[in-house]
């Protein structure tokens, strides 16, 4: 693949290529030989392991944007490295500088709508909506309503994103805009994933008592046990349940050199084991149980047994 000019982000441009003197059937054979993927027409990268989030990166790098026109929405959201709630990357999204009517195509959707100059940025050479804006848009138009708003706020908020700007944005009168404005009022820098902010979210939804989140806990003698997603507390101020969501990325991203997810996994036990010594219940779900919208029956449980409800 040497000969291939690929760019400094690993990119391969049919373009380019041609301008190097390079037949383009050379790259078609070596995408049947499975030694190039194709990222969108005209552009292949090599065949390494990626997240969906990292293919849709390098299909906004690649491409050649129309004219006043920014990166937007949940693919802005990517090159910032904001969290998403499960978000639906077939598409690229843009939308148009001087407020152009849109348009819906299978690869590419054109949002309608006037950016000011505050609310574009570059980022890699590309220019996107900024994370205020594209937290606010992602916000108003998530397929998971108030779940997929929360999260990326919750996001936005982590990455250093101006709460006054989005609570600014909030007050306009586009579609959507009421479940942002009470996703932003309820934000929280402080969950760490998608996957904590949805838990949060069926919470807040069935009424169940606001937790503490990422508190560290130390033991009698103010050794540190654990830094729970959540955890509740009594009157007197001490911990009687935690809860913690098991997504598979996290025990991924708790990784130490030379581990598996099942050394992390037998970590957690351990730690777990720590809290119940305490007399803290830990209560645990997944992804399924998120599906399921069972969390807050599960929460509200457990919150029984120790008596805070």
């Amino acid at each position: 693949m040497d000969h291939f000019p690929f760019d400094g982000e690993g990119i391969l441009r049919i373009a380019d290529a041609k301008a190097c003197g390079i037949d383009p059937r050379q790259i078609y054979q070596a995408e049947r030989d499975q030694r190039l993927v194709r990222v969108m027409p005209g552009v292949y990268v090599l065949p390494v392991e990626r997240r969906p989030e990292q293919r849709h990166r390098l299909r906004v790098l690649a491409a050649q944007l129309p004219p006043a026109t920014v990166v937007s929405h949940s693919s802005a959201a990517v090159v910032h490295g904001l969290g998403m709630l499960r978000p639906d990357l077939d598409q690229l999204h843009l939308t148009s500088v001087r407020g152009a009517a849109g348009y819906r195509r299978k690869m590419r959707y054109l949002h309608p709508g006037r950016l000011g100059e505050d609310d574009i940025v570059e980022v890699d050479g590309v220019p996107v909506t900024s994370k205020e804006r594209t937290a606010f848009d992602v916000a108003r138009s998530s397929r998971w309503g108030f779940a997929g708003a929360l999260s990326v706020f919750d996001s936005a908020l982590r990455a250093k994103a101006d709460r006054a700007v989005m609570e600014q944005f909030c007050l306009s009168r586009q579609a959507g805009v009421g479940v942002a404005r009470r996703a932003l009022a309820l934000a929280d820098a402080r969950a760490e994933n998608p996957g904590e902010s949805w838990s949060r979210a069926q919470m807040i939804q069935a009424g169940i008592s606001s937790p503490r989140l990422q508190t560290d806990v130390f033991d009698r003698h103010g050794t540190f046990l654990a830094r729970p997603d959540f955890d509740w507390i009594d009157e007197a101020g001490a911990i009687k349940l935690v809860g913690e969501f098991d997504g598979l990325g996290k025990y991924l991203d708790y990784l130490r050199p030379g581990e598996t997810a099942e050394d992390v996994i037998r970590r957690e036990k351990e730690r777990e084991g720590r809290l119940r010594d305490m007399e803290i219940l830990v209560v645990r779900w997944t992804w399924k149980d998120l599906m399921a919208r069972a969390v807050a029956a599960l929460v509200s449980k457990n919150l029984r047994l120790v008596g805070l409800v």
